[in-house]
């Protein structure tokens, strides 16, 4: 599942959005938000704003972002043994990927109302 670069913290306009920014995540933090192609009826959906932190290291069942195929994509992490595979979190085929590709652990999701 594809994810957008929204960049740091700022205050925001949006009223969920400011109050994250008040909880005063560290500097490593970024904002991501869940691109359309979202299952409406997933866990995450479009329009979900994601907070990932790229300082974090990731552990069994995380979610984590990845740059796999020139994208940002959202995973669910599985430890084997010292590997973890990053399964996508809308479905489909797992892989393994190398550290020049991790993004970072989504330490937080809004769900951001129209």
């Amino acid at each position: 599942m594809k994810v957008n670069y929204l960049g740091p913290f700022l205050l925001a306009d949006n009223q969920a959005l400011a109050e994250l920014y008040a909880k005063r995540s560290p500097p490593s933090c970024f904002l991501l938000e869940v691109s359309e192609e979202a299952l409406p009826d997933g866990e995450v959906i479009e329009g979900d704003v994601l907070v990932v932190d790229e300082a974090r290291s990731p552990g069994h069942d995380d979610r984590v972002v990845a740059e796999v195929e020139e994208t940002y994509q959202l995973f669910r992490t599985h430890r084997i043994e010292e590997r973890l595979r990053l399964l996508p979190v809308g479905g489909g085929q797992g892989r393994f990927i190398g550290p020049e590709q991790f993004i970072g652990v989504v330490v937080q999701k809004v769900r951001v109302a129209a």
